[in-house]
């Protein structure tokens, strides 16, 4: 087995080992008395007001996932940024010497590197690591592009809109060919009238 795959094995097996571990403690040392009080919801140091099983509006749901997208999205951008800033430099025919040896040694892992490829000439590797640029900067187009038609999605539906028009939403039950349900109808002159 080698090395590295045991150590993984054994970090693995101590970080479970430590989960189950406090939690056997845990069920040790706390008292297990259930009673009515300790058994009702607890929200926030509030009494509670009618039931705890209330249904939260689908547009949290919508956001909170919008958020954690675009925050996992700029997660791989600043890897990606900086294998492309470290691409442009390779690329750079006026590089020479030790700074493209670093250049070389900070973006190709040590056991990747061989004789070949730290001898290569600027004239050789230049175009080679510029090309390589040009692929990064497409792939993450492509990955902004396809998280833009996402929430160009989500815009066009009128997802993001926290606060919904009733003939917006009326025209888009009319559009399913149902009829919108009464809370969607437009009161008339005289509803109106009536309810002053």
């Amino acid at each position: 087995m080698p090395t590295l795959l045991a150590y993984c094995l054994l970090f693995t097996a101590v970080a479970i080992g430590f989960i189950f571990v406090h939690l056997l403690i845990g069920k040790i040392v706390r008292p297990a008395k259930p009673e009515p009080e300790k058994m009702t919801v607890y929200e926030c140091g509030e009494p509670t007001i009618g039931t705890a099983w209330v249904q939260f509006d689908l547009r949290y749901y919508v956001i909170a996932l919008l958020f954690v997208i675009f925050e996992v999205e700029v997660a791989f951008f600043f890897p990606w940024a900086v294998v492309f800033g470290k691409l442009n430099a390779l690329g750079n025919r006026g590089l020479e010497g030790a700074d493209r040896q670093q250049v070389v040694q900070a973006l190709v892992p040590p056991h990747a590197l061989g004789e070949a490829t730290t001898a290569q000439p600027a004239a050789e590797q230049a175009p080679v690591a510029t090309t390589l640029a040009w692929i990064a900067f497409v792939d993450i187009l492509v990955f902004f592009g396809v998280l833009l038609v996402g929430f160009a999605y989500l815009w066009r539906r009128g997802d993001l809109n926290w606060v919904r028009s009733i003939e917006t939403e009326a025209k888009r039950w009319k559009e399913l060919g149902a009829e919108p349900p009464p809370e969607l109808a437009r009161p008339s002159v005289v509803e109106i009238g009536q309810s002053v």
